[in-house]
Formats: structure tokens, sequence, C-alpha cells
């Protein structure tokens, strides 16, 4: 079965649907192969970073709320991601323009290694509070994966991959997409957000049925 996935790493719910989609998915036996790519979206590919800024800030300036507004909606979030076992200290976020990000998913999709890059994205960006606008950041994590610091380097100074990027973005304005996370069954069914356990369990399910009875 194949899963697609368009998501952006500073997107909170696209963390709580990776681990609601792998929870829903270590529920099957292996009769069942899921082959899984993830694609890239970016929430705010024109985000302009001059400074290291706080997402509590951040959220407070764009949204027109008070610090402790911002604050308590990012506790509400961090209380949802808690429940999906993800342990969030959006205290500490940087908010961050995730071109880059996306450039060392697509690398890292070359090797077999898209999975691996959006969990080690995800972790730095949620919970451990790291820079993503910072280079040597990125070719840290990078290496923490398996990919060398000087291929990376080489990749976040140059336009490579950025077609990839926005040709993956297109593709999920074509399904009506109008956000993220989503996840595309076999070409043909769609779960939007960061829906329950359950809901991905059932749709695999009737797509197995479905499947069965068309061989």
């Amino acid at each position: 079965m194949k899963i697609e996935i368009w998501s952006d790493i500073a997107c909170p719910f696209c963390y709580i649907g990776k681990r609601h989609l792998e929870q829903a998915l270590s529920k099957f036996n292996t009769s069942i192969h899921f082959n899984i790519e993830w694609k890239s979206y970016q929430l705010q590919p024109d985000l302009q970073i001059t400074e290291a800024k706080g997402l509590d800030v951040y959220l407070a300036e764009i949204k027109g709320w008070s610090l402790s507004q911002a604050q308590e909606m990012n506790q509400q979030v961090s209380q949802m991601a808690q429940a999906s076992g993800l342990n969030y200290q959006l205290d500490k976020a940087i908010v961050a323009n995730t071109l880059k990000a996306h450039q060392l998913i697509q690398l890292a999709k070359t090797k077999s290694l898209g999975d691996t890059a959006e969990e080690a994205l995800f972790k730095a960006y949620f919970i451990e509070g790291k820079d993503l606008n910072d280079e040597n950041e990125l070719c840290r994590i990078a290496e923490g994966i398996g990919i060398s610091g000087h291929e990376i380097s080489s990749v976040l100074k140059t336009q490579a991959y950025v077609d990839e990027i926005k040709r993956e973005q297109f593709e999920a304005q074509q399904l009506q997409a109008r956000g993220v996370p989503f996840f595309l069954f076999n070409d043909q069914y769609a779960i939007s957000g960061a829906q329950p356990v359950e809901t991905f369990i059932n749709t695999i399910q009737q797509i197995a049925i479905i499947t069965k009875e068309n061989e």
C-alpha cells in the first residue's frame, strides 16, 4: 500500500499525524507492505527570518494576541501531542523558514532516509528547540542520520532540490489539500489533518478490502 504524506516540519499537527499513522500501522501484520513517501509542503514559504525568535512571541505578533494567549494556545497543542506520546517543548521552539529543512528531506529521500529525516527534524524543532535557520545545525542533524555534513552543506548553498519542493507543493494544491498533514493512500483515498489513530486504521482496512476484491 502506497502512502504519500505532505507535511511541513514546522507544523505541530504533522508530527502528531506521523505518530498517529505509525500507531495505526503497528496494528497490521506483515501481510501488508506499506511504502511511505514524504512530500514537501511549506506553510510559510515567504517567511523572512532576520533574527532568532521564539514561537510564543512570533504567534503573539502575527495573531495580535497577548503573549499569555500565545503561550496558552501552544500549551493546548502540547497537550494534544502528549496524548500521542510526544513531549513538545514549544516554549523553546525557534521560528524558521523550512526551505533548507526540506532540502535536507529531499536529499535524504534519495538515500531511502526520508522518514528518518522527517523524524529527526520534527524532534529537533518541537522537542529540542534547535534553530533550523542555522546551516550548522542542519549539518549536525544530517550527520546524525548518516548523511555527510559536506554533502548537505553543498546542497544548502545552492538551489538543489528547490524545484522538487515546489513541484510537490503544487501536487498538493492539485489534490485540493487545504493544509497539512495530508495523507494519500494508493493515489485515491485521502486523509487530511492529524486524525485519530482509529481513522487511519479504518481507512487502511477499507482499502485492503477493496484491493482484495479487485484482485
